[in-house]
């Protein structure tokens, strides 16, 4: 009996052992884990090259409204428009967007994801998705843009049409003038 009660404690005390060890890759990632991750991708300078590839398409759009209302617009819009548009990019507050987008990893990757995700921007083809994401991301802004555009003018027309239309509806009647009889 005693034998039977050394085995039966020694297995539960090896039991809870395994228990108690919790997978290391299914822990919390931590704040260094993040920054580790994001150092891993380059993410301050990624943020910069991603605002200059966006600013592009920005100022194009800023062109082509010059060259639509230019008659109506002061000559030195598009210079004026185009300091403005660079210096709010160039004030983004990056390290402060970086430290408010660590717990919002932390709530979506363990620490496995993240380790996973640095051994992946470490390889070549990682390596090389970090290299083309800027270029990739100015294509793509240039082939969205006209789809944007349109979309916008469309909405913007079916607001102000929406917009007329109410105020019809709400506008007090006209009163007939009164007729005069002889």
């Amino acid at each position: 009996m005693k034998r039977i009660l050394t085995i039966a404690t020694l297995c539960l005390a090896l039991c809870l052992t395994g228990l108690a060890q919790q997978n290391t890759s299914d822990a919390p990632a931590t704040k260094e884990d993040i920054q580790k991750y994001l150092d891993a991708v380059h993410s301050h300078d990624m943020m910069k090259q991603m605002m200059e590839a966006m600013s592009k398409p920005m100022h194009q759009m800023v062109h082509e409204q010059f060259m639509k209302d230019q008659d109506k617009l002061p000559a030195d819009f598009e210079s004026r428009m185009t300091k403005i548009m660079d210096d709010m990019l160039n004030s983004m507050p990056f390290d402060e967007m970086m430290d408010a987008m660590i717990p919002v990893y932390q709530k979506h990757f363990t620490k496995g994801d993240i380790d996973s995700l640095v051994a992946f921007y470490s390889t070549p083809a990682g390596q090389k998705m970090l290299h083309e994401m800027p270029a990739i991301m100015a294509d793509t802004m240039a082939a969205a843009m006209p789809i944007i555009r349109k979309q916008i003018e469309g909405m913007t027309q079916r607001v102000q049409e929406q917009v007329a239309e109410m105020l019809k509806e709400s506008a007090p009647p006209r009163k007939k003038p009164a007729s005069t009889k002889n």
